[in-house]
């Protein structure tokens, strides 16, 4: 006998996931080579996460999410953190009108859906902090206005690893307020010819890109998450991996029980990108790295930013090893 209630949610599911898919191909067609990333973006949107990406200058950024904007037809802003930042200039200004002898509220360049925030770490802490706030909680106080930012809302950090004159690190308190940290990397050799052809074109190619999801099917996609099915098993699962990281000799500081549910939630966002409407154990498995590298610290840790997330990545690594997963 055949499970109707089974069937019935299967074929309910399968057209919004089916245009998840469609979405990372159309994303494709300007970021090339990295669908492991732009997957990993997705499931970071789906899951009401941020992501900081920490890498050179010129790996393509801006461009994806330039072109996961387009491809859903959201709006974009791209804010360049200098020292001389104030948060005033990220989240808005009251400013007094003569004619109207009333203090009107402008709203800043956060007021938009995705905000590629440029090498946040030269920003001073007062602007990376009232940043980080209206992350957390979805909305921005000017003087004794509460406004509500827009949904669905999503920010993609930069920071250069390699430079640190003039910057401002971020502490782990605020580190641990992204979802994600992610490395874009260098692309293939394909990818980059690919690149190549299509920079000397005059055709602009973010203007091929066609809208697939309307920013309200993109907040119900992310109501979704929360109905991902899960076995008690990966559960268990889960929670071995975060035990492990606080009983280990090679770490200072394991996973938080924010980090946790950070982790939990994004498997299961990562299972929609994946046409699932149940988690595997690979999800949770892919996302160990993205989601907690940045909220341990190794033992002994030392040297540039990078060095250190490499380091805690690698532990991480042994650490799954050690760890059994369910079948």
């Amino acid at each position: 006998m055949v499970d109707t209630s089974t069937t019935t949610l299967s074929q309910e599911a399968r057209p919004p996931l089916e245009l998840l898919d469609h979405l990372v191909q159309e994303v494709e067609k300007v970021f090339h080579g990295k669908r492991d990333v732009v997957r990993l973006a997705l499931a970071a949107l789906l899951a009401r996460g941020h992501i900081l990406f920490e890498d050179v200058p010129g790996v393509g950024k801006t461009t994806l999410s330039h072109a996961l904007a387009k491809s859903l037809g959201i709006g974009f802003r791209r804010i360049q953190f200098t020292s001389d930042l104030l948060p005033s200039d990220v989240l808005g200004v009251s400013v007094y009108n003569p004619q109207t002898s009333a203090f009107e509220t402008r709203p800043g360049p956060i007021f938009t859906n995705i905000i590629v925030a440029d090498e946040i770490n030269r920003g001073p802490p007062r602007t990376q902090s009232g940043l980080l706030e209206a992350m957390q909680e979805g909305t921005v106080t000017i003087d004794d206005r509460t406004l509500d930012l827009p949904k669905p809302f999503l920010v993609m950090a930069t920071q250069n690893p390699l430079e640190h004159h003039g910057t401002y690190p971020l502490p782990e308190s605020q580190l641990d307020r992204f979802l994600m940290r992610i490395t874009i990397g260098y692309p293939d050799d394909e990818a980059e010819r690919r690149i190549l052809t299509e920079a000397h074109s005059t055709d602009p190619v973010l203007d091929r890109l066609q809208a697939v999801l309307s920013p309200q099917q993109v907040v119900q996609l992310q109501d979704r998450v929360d109905e991902v099915e899960v076995d008690p098993a990966i559960v268990d699962y889960l929670m071995d991996i975060v035990t492990a990281t606080r009983t280990s000799s090679r770490l200072r500081m394991g996973v938080s029980p924010r980090g946790n549910i950070a982790l939990f939630r994004a498997a299961r966002a990562y299972a929609l990108t994946q046409g699932r409407t149940y988690l595997v154990p690979d999800d949770v498995r892919n996302l160990v790295v993205p989601c907690l590298a940045h909220r341990i610290l190794p033992a002994g840790a030392s040297g540039t930013t990078l060095d250190i997330h490499d380091a805690a990545a690698g532990i991480l690594e042994t650490l799954l090893e050690g760890v059994e997963a369910p079948v």
